[in-house]
């Protein structure tokens, strides 16, 4: 083939250029170069001085660097067959080229290797997917140890990464790569809370509106690593990859495996211009248009009102309340099943309690689309108890070493789905579910660690994931009507490939509207509202136990894919209406704001956001914590049309504004303002004065020219 190749999307251009040893090796990935052939020009430019000290070839970092090809930085490839290093020394073979893909076949007939890597450049979007396939061609097993999906040559080093827990997801991690690794792995057998397959890597101080950035995201959703990584000549290596445990994966002659995608963006505004980019994608590519033009229904779910306490007469009340704040789709959480007055048992037995429902679910399910509501259900299908009757039958189901302990996680064991048995008598319990009840959707959770996961001896989060996905597959096949929210003790299974079999992500198990500021701004980066689940919780917090006002956090799940999650029997009957209020303007902006841009804006004391729709624009500034200033600087809203004009309205001024401001801006007052674009973006928006815990929320609306 030629000196390299081009992939074209998006208005953006990349270039690789390619050898006969080993893979290509990107130089450059920038705005669309236009249609003069610049690989000549690149190829001479990429050349560069190798000092003394090193090998003569220099570090040879490719999109997937081999040890073997004199590479000493942390190599793309990892392999030995019975315990002897693989040094592999692959060789171009075929290339199959087009505008926006390129598959390009590597080999090293020595080592009984042979590598597929596949590149591809969304044409609207400018996203790139990357992924490795290998495939063991000699006589003898070959054991992997790591595979990259790709290695990027970045030329930023500050780096963002993603920390957390349970009920604070999502949580970014600045830190420049002055020397050595900087690696986040996951060992959780799901996305995980504390380590998410997420990072970017972008030039020094790079904002939410300034600098060049490069967001990387591996799809999968179980154990995961991604590391950047300083060479000796100073260039700075990214990789991601499935975490492979030992002897997890051995491929017998002919045999493959083929890493997860990588998607890679690309943008010069900084995080903002990274969604603009990963949001159009997910909507049209990931989750295929499913979503576009369908209204997102508000839910109703009565976890934090009853927990394991159900009674048919407390739940139809429940649904009266949902219905009349403007709930659209009930669902019953944890509890509904026989044998399970607590977390301690009943998992596993996917049949209706006969002592809580004597009559099954369809009084309540009748009773809730009476209502106009859609009925949904929470399950848990990946896990049992040791008291439940499957359990008891088939004491051998549980994934793990057999002979030893398996630490407990909320008292429950994983199955083992990767044994055909087992699939099939979870997905007949949950066809003959949803066969026999009008369930519309189904709140899939996921509530542990995995910990010695082995299957016949051998190491099988990798099998179990895509196990996981084989059942989501086959349900949906089943029931294409039925709706699927992946959850997982709230963002612990986050990812690109479950959304591909899901509608929506809960975001979190933190209803605390001031935790949830953060924890959705961090989650927005990479996922559009219409699948972030965002309720209204309880004024007291239960994970927090803050207290909050019904504004803020009525305010918070305004954005997103919104929902009421609170017992709403201790809502007075002002905040009912308030609460239907804030439900009735979500329902006048949601299909707009959930087809458009999600921006984060930057202000020194708030955490602001601009969602913006082909109609409407909404901005919220939320004061999570006291204000360093005693007023608060404009907040500038940027991402609008600079000429257009925008009629500016607060949507919820404040009752008492004479408690904190001496002067009151025209906007509290319920005056309306009048600017362009521009203005908005290089003046901003006048706030007033919040206290921690406030939040003021604008609408905007295009004055037509």
């Amino acid at each position: 083939m030629a000196q390299g190749f081009r992939l074209d999307g998006g208005a953006e251009s990349l270039v690789f250029l390619t050898t006969e040893a080993g893979a290509p090796r990107l130089v450059y990935w920038g705005p669309d170069l236009g249609p003069a052939d610049p690989i000549p020009a690149l190829a001479r430019l990429a050349i560069r001085a190798i000092p003394h000290g090193m090998l003569d070839g220099g570090e040879r970092l490719s999109w997937l660097p081999e040890a073997g090809q004199g590479f000493t930085g942390h190599p793309g490839l990892l392999a030995h067959r019975n315990g002897a290093q693989v040094v592999s020394q692959m060789t171009l073979r075929d290339a199959d080229l087009t505008s926006g893909a390129a598959t390009l076949l590597l080999e090293d007939a020595a080592a009984g290797i042979e590598l597929t890597l596949s590149l591809s450049l969304e044409a609207a979007t400018g996203v790139l997917t990357s992924r490795t396939t290998l495939r063991n061609t000699g006589p003898e097993s070959l054991t992997l140890d790591w595979l990259a999906a790709g290695a990027f040559d970045s030329p930023h080093n500050d780096l963002l990464l993603f920390d957390g827990r349970w009920t604070r997801e999502f949580a970014p991690v600045r830190q420049i790569l002055s020397t050595g690794l900087i690696a986040k792995e996951n060992r959780t057998g799901r996305t995980s809370h504390y380590a998410p397959p997420f990072a970017v890597v972008g030039e020094p101080h790079f904002s939410e509106t300034r600098g060049e950035a490069f967001a990387l995201h591996l799809a999968w959703s179980g154990d995961h690593r991604i590391f950047a990584e300083r060479l000796r000549d100073g260039r700075i290596q990214v990789q991601a990859g499935e975490l492979l445990h030992p002897g997890e994966v051995i491929l017998g002659q002919g045999e493959s495996y083929q890493s997860p995608a990588l998607y890679m963006a690309r943008s010069e505004s900084g995080l903002n211009g990274i969604s603009d980019r990963l949001h159009p994608f997910v909507r049209d590519v990931i989750l295929a248009g499913r979503l576009r033009g369908k209204t997102r229904p508000v839910h109703y779910n009565g976890w934090e009102a009853i927990y394991f306490d159900h009674d048919l007469a407390t739940l139809k009340g429940l649904a009266d309340l949902a219905a009349e704040a403007g709930a659209e789709r009930y669902v019953l959480d944890d509890g509904w099943f026989k044998g399970r007055p607590d977390d301690r048992s009943g998992l596993g037995d996917w049949t209706v309690d006969p002592a809580k429902y004597p009559d099954g679910l369809t009084p309540l399910i009748d009773h809730v689309r009476g209502l106009g509501m859609e009925f949904g259900l929470w399950v848990e299908p990946e896990m049992a108890n040791a008291d439940s009757d499957l359990l008891r039958a088939h004491p051998d189901w549980i994934i793990g070493d057999p002979g030893r302990d398996q630490p407990l996680g909320r008292g429950q064991y994983v199955l083992d789905l990767t044994r055909p048995e087992v699939a099939d008598n979870i997905y007949r319990q949950l066809d003959a579910l949803l066969s026999r009840n009008a369930i519309g959707y189904l709140k899939w959770d996921m509530n542990r660690d995995l910990t010695h996961a082995l299957s016949g001896g051998r190491a099988a989060v990798h099998n179990q994931t895509l196990a996981v996905y084989a059942l989501m597959d086959r349900l949906r096949a089943a029931h294409p009507t039925v709706e699927i929210e992946s959850c997982s003790s709230g963002g612990g299974r986050a990812d690109y490939e479950i959304l591909k079999r899901t509608d929506r992500i809960w975001t979190s198990d933190c209803n605390d509207p001031i935790e949830r500021q953060a924890i959705q701004r961090g989650f927005s980066i990479f996922f559009p509202p219409e699948v972030m689940g965002s309720h209204v919780g309880a004024a007291a917090s239960h994970t927090t136990a803050r207290t909050a006002s019904l504004d803020l956090r009525a305010m918070t799940a305004l954005g997103g894919h919104m929902g009421i999650e609170a017992d709403l029997r201790a809502f007075s009957q002002v905040e009912r209406d308030q609460l239907a209020a804030a439900i009735a303007l979500h329902k006048t902006l949601r299909d707009d704001l959930h087809a458009g841009r999600t921006l984060r804006l930057e202000h020194p004391d708030c955490l602001a956001f601009a969602n913006l729709g082909a109609g409407s624009v909404l901005v919220s500034a939320a004061q999570v914590e006291t204000s360093k200033a005693a007023a608060l600087a404009p907040l500038r809203v940027v991402g609008l049309e600079p000429q257009a004009e925008f009629e500016i309205v607060m949507i919820n001024p404040p009752e008492r504004p004479f408690a904190v401001m001496k002067r009151r801006i025209p906007l509290v007052k319920g005056d309306t303002l009048v600017a362009s674009g521009d203005m908005l973006a290089r003046t901003g928006i006048p706030l007033p004065v919040l206290r921690a815990g406030e939040i003021a929320v604008f609408r905007l609306t295009r004055i037509a020219p």
